[in-house]
């Protein structure tokens, strides 16, 4: 009877250490590749957010009949040319990472021109839909940042997993994970900006 249960028990073994070694990295591997495409689509979801506030804020704008009309067309092709960039979350590189971040770029200077030229409309300043689309948009480029610090944050942790040994000899055998991209701080960004946001004072 035992000479028969040893050679289960080895086999029990090795499938255990198997399973430890191969299985238990790939579907940890697995798990945070989900959650930092995850927190990609959290990112989309604020940037998605703010495009709408954005649109919304179009409008209300465009209700003040001699407002410039050239920084609001700004705006609007600004806008369509940050909407029109999509990254698939399961192959995000850096180049798409980047095409992304200067679209959105494009838009926030776009915007900020706006904004500093509503300066020059007291009415349109004081309307209350205006304020109240303002102030969301506070909100939402807070949440912009929160969103993209989660972001990096998770792309770290499974970046690190792929490349720790012996994680990056087990996983390179599957063939499918690859590093993926992070937001980095664009060129001239350590500046502060320029424009105030506070029309209440």
């Amino acid at each position: 009877m035992k000479k028969v249960l040893v050679p289960i028990a080895i086999i029990i073994a090795i499938v255990v250490v198997l399973y430890m070694v191969f299985a238990g990295r790939y579907n940890q591997a697995v798990t945070l590749q989900e959650d930092a495409q995850t927190s990609w689509s959290n990112v989309e979801s604020a940037y998605q957010r703010r495009n709408d506030l954005i649109g919304n804020l179009v409008k209300t704008v465009q209700g003040a009949a001699d407002f410039e009309r050239n920084t609001l067309t700004e705006v609007i092709e600004a806008r369509a040319k940050a909407t029109g960039v999509n990254i698939d979350p399961s192959n995000i590189t850096p180049e798409q990472l980047q095409q992304f971040q200067q679209a959105q770029s494009g838009l926030s200077s776009a915007l900020s021109r706006l904004l500093v030229t509503v300066e020059r409309y007291p009415d349109l300043k004081a309307n209350q839909n205006f304020l109240n689309l303002q102030t969301q948009l506070e909100g939402t480029e807070n949440r912009i940042n929160v969103e993209r610090n989660r972001f990096n944050e998770s792309v770290g942790t499974y970046n690190k997993y792929l490349r720790v040994f012996p994680n990056n000899l087990v996983l390179g055998l599957f063939g499918s994970f690859d590093k993926m991209a992070r937001f980095e701080a664009e060129e001239g960004s350590e500046k502060a900006p320029d424009v105030d946001f506070d029309f209440n004072s």
